[in-house]
């Protein structure tokens, strides 16, 4: 099942690629390398976007929750709305707010 998966996974992000383009895509993975990109609010996007793939990639993958990194990602979140404010993106906001309410669910559920 595991290298179905991978297969899965592979082709299809092959295929996305390969519809907006390799040359695309790879000049915008490349900003990551330019020291102008590392403003305060796409630092914290960027750490935000990490937080969140270190929770929900183990319970995909292991089917285990780290529950306590919901205190990472509730900062996080709150951090991203006002980096949302900066952006202008108002889907940022409201994706943000939700995530607040179910890092706040799973807090709740392990302390309480």
């Amino acid at each position: 099942m595991v290298v179905i998966n991978i297969l899965v996974y592979v082709s299809f992000i092959v295929a996305l690629f390969g519809f907006i383009g390799y040359k695309r895509i790879w000049n915008k993975l490349l900003m990551y390398t330019d020291k102008e990109y590392w403003t305060n609010y796409n630092t914290i996007e960027f750490a935000a976007w990490m937080a969140k793939a270190a929770i929900i990639i183990p319970g995909l993958v292991f089917g285990k929750e780290i529950w306590w990194l919901h205190f990472l990602t509730l900062a996080t979140s709150s951090l991203l709305i006002w980096a949302s404010m900066r952006k202008s993106l108002p889907t940022l906001i409201v994706f943000n707010t939700i995530w607040i309410v179910i890092s706040l669910t799973i807090i709740l559920r392990n302390i309480l």
